[in-house]
């Protein structure tokens, strides 16, 4: 069983922490585990959920294809690199991201991807299925333990 500690978003820092995480992070897509590992980071920002990040080293291989065009930036830990998931015949374009070069105080996510939780099959924390963060724009994963108003609902994108 995984336990969790309970946490409120609203207490996360900003700029975001970056820390490792404790738990085994699976990722399912197409029938498939995807990634696996359990030498993964998070990511925690102020009304966000954690993103978590896992080595490029435990995806399933030819499962992360970079695609060109539409980089955003992120002003804590640079410019994001996106890429399709491939698995089992099925394609999630544009459903995962890395910083290749991100700034110094996130070096650790260089050589990590993380994914948009609603575009997979199952995302997991330990033994956790995560839910989505709310919206189409953030890709936090939400656990049952975390609390506070966590942002990406209509009417929260100017917080």
């Amino acid at each position: 069983m995984t336990n969790l500690p309970t946490e409120n978003v609203q207490s996360y820092p900003r700029p975001p922490l970056l820390e490792r995480v404790p738990h085994r992070l699976r990722v399912v897509f197409g029938g498939l585990t995807v990634a696996d590992t359990l030498d993964g980071w998070r990511v925690c920002e102020t009304h966000h959920p954690p993103s978590y990040y896992i080595p490029l080293g435990d995806w399933l291989p030819g499962s992360l294809l970079a695609c060109d065009g539409g980089a955003t930036v992120c002003e804590w830990k640079g410019r994001a690199q996106y890429h399709d998931v491939h698995a089992g015949g099925r394609v999630a374009a544009r459903a995962a991201w890395s910083y290749p070069r991100p700034t110094p105080g996130f070096a650790p996510l260089a050589g990590c991807a993380t994914v948009y939780p609603r575009a997979m099959d199952a995302c997991h924390v330990g033994e956790i299925v995560v839910t989505p963060q709310p919206g189409a724009f953030y890709g936090g994963w939400v656990t049952p333990n975390l609390t506070g108003r966590i942002k990406g609902a209509p009417g929260t994108a100017h917080w």
